[in-house]
């Protein structure tokens, strides 16, 4: 057994979540619930980040306090994830009182290390980003991940010593190849790095919305500080160090790829300043693309997951994003590929098989699952597609781990096809391939647990099993011949009711 504590981004509260907020967030789970399935201790945790300029201006606009203005959108992420089935053990809001004194204590760590200074600001910033830019960043005057014009800001800020951890941050990149990945887009924090890195601002005077500095109370903490802290308020730093300390060590960072500078270059340089251990791994991935562009309010192509999900079910929702879009690169977000993802896996390997399975056990078999053998030729298949499902999930590849674990869908629906039991008399034959093919179907609702939960419960219960499918330890409970033989099986309706 071991631990696993899982990260999302905290995202903002200024629009509903779309797809591609959703991507991130079911991948998260998805792997969180492959672990609890293995016995591991996992903790994961997302939420929203409500503090900042971007949310006191949208506050405004809105006719709202920027409390008001969180409140009710962050209220979007808690509804949105609970649709989608998100089995999170924390949602964490910075606007939370819990989260003061852990900014404070890292903001005194970082301040009392020597690495806060004071000084003028003068420059360019993006409100969306909550980021500074410089003019050989912003072509043409606009942010390069909005696209919209940047603003000339003057300030007197708190600065953090970024510059003092250039030398640090390649030296620990060159002994820890594997801190972010994929390799890619460690090569490009590395890249950042080597560029020379520019003290950054962690105050700000003109907004009034967010944590004090505790040493001078006319600052409000800049953004970055105060969200990024969130991974460490969740588990306890500066309230429980015994809990935090258990956690931190294994933390695993999911985020896409326009905040690498943010996680993977500013992250470790903070959490170096306050002699805190760095996380044990960033994975990051790539844009959901919608006809080619990242989605956004502005080009008006967001989709939201409840568009999909009341068509598609919520766990065909969600095969769909962990199966089609590899994590890692960018993917192209395609209802006509949703559909066909759909019905060629779902509705035509999955539901069939089990709708072939109920009904020949219905008709030959009185509606008993036989018993498996155990030098069935579906023993091995089964035996391989648990290791190379383990493998997947346990490297961050929801997309490898759903391919593997399909191998032995395909391979019992082939297995079927080969033996025609549909037209055998009822007997040892008979009984002898369907008790294979019942068994194997046990197996993928284990397997497929963490991407399709509630289908996997329905499947469990339709073979007809003891206790429920969520309780099971897989890498015993998934082994050959140890769960079926016996149980009555229920057909009802289809699965995965073909898409026209």
């Amino acid at each position: 057994m071991s631990r696993l504590y899982v990260t999302t981004p905290i995202y903002y509260p200024n629009d509903a979540p779309h797809i591609g907020h959703a991507y991130t967030t079911v991948v998260g789970d998805a792997i969180s619930r492959w672990h609890r399935l293995r016995g591991d201790e996992v903790f994961f945790l997302t939420g929203t980040d409500e503090h900042g300029q971007k949310i006191q201006r949208a506050a405004e606009a809105n006719g709202l306090t920027p409390q008001e203005q969180s409140d009710q959108y962050s209220a979007r992420f808690v509804e949105a994830w609970k649709a989608l089935n998100i089995a999170n053990d924390d949602f964490l809001r910075t606007s939370d009182p819990r989260h003061v004194g852990p900014v404070t204590k890292i903001l005194n760590a970082v301040h009392d290390n020597g690495f806060v200074e004071l000084k003028t600001y003068e420059g360019l910033y993006c409100v969306p980003c909550e980021a500074y830019y410089t003019e050989d960043d912003v072509p043409g005057g606009n942010c390069p991940i909005h696209g919209r014009p940047v603003e000339h800001m003057k300030e007197e800020n708190y600065f953090f010593k970024l510059s003092m951890f250039e030398d640090r941050l390649l030296e620990y990149y060159e002994q820890h190849p594997d801190f972010v990945v994929p390799e890619g887009k460690r090569n490009e924090a590395i890249g950042f790095i080597k560029q020379g890195l520019r003290d950054f601002s962690i105050s700000r005077t003109s907004i009034t919305w967010g944590v004090p500095i505790p040493w001078d109370p006319a600052h409000v903490t800049y953004v970055w500080f105060d969200a990024l802290t969130n991974y460490l308020t969740a588990i306890g730093y500066g309230a429980d160090e015994v809990r935090f300390n258990q956690w931190w060590p294994h933390v695993h960072h999911l985020m896409a790829k326009d905040i690498i500078r943010f996680h993977c270059v500013y992250w470790p340089a903070m959490l170096m300043a306050a002699n805190l251990p760095l996380p044990a791994r960033i994975h990051v991935h790539g844009y959901l693309l919608v006809g080619g562009e990242k989605m956004s309010k502005t080009r008006l192509n967001q989709i939201l997951p409840g568009d999909l999900s009341d068509e598609f079910g919520v766990d065909g929702f969600r095969y769909h994003f962990l199966r089609d879009l590899p994590f890692g690169p960018d993917g192209d977000f395609s209802y006509e590929q949703m559909v066909a993802r759909y019905n060629s896996d779902l509705a035509n390997n999955f539901g069939n098989l089990f709708a072939r399975v109920a009904t020949v056990v219905g008709k030959k078999c009185n509606g008993i699952a036989p018993a498996p053998r155990a030098d069935s030729p579906l023993a091995a298949a089964a035996a391989e597609v648990l290791v190379s499902t383990d493998e997947a999930w346990r490297r961050f590849a929801p997309s490898d781990a759903l391919e593997a674990t399909w191998r032995l869908i395909r391979e019992t629906n082939s297995y079927l096809e080969d033996n025609e039991p549909w037209k055998s008399e009822p007997g040892q034959e008979v009984d002898a391939v369907m008790g294979d093919a019942a068994e194997a179907l046990r197996i993928v609702a284990l397997l497929a647990q963490p991407a399709m939960p509630s289908i996997c419960v329905e499947l469990w219960n339709r073979l007809g099993l003891p206790g429920t499918v969520e309780t099971t330890t897989v890498l015993e409970d998934a082994r050959w011949g140890v769960g079926i033989g016996g149980n009555k099986l229920t057909k009802g309706d289809a699965l995965f009711p073909r898409k026209s």
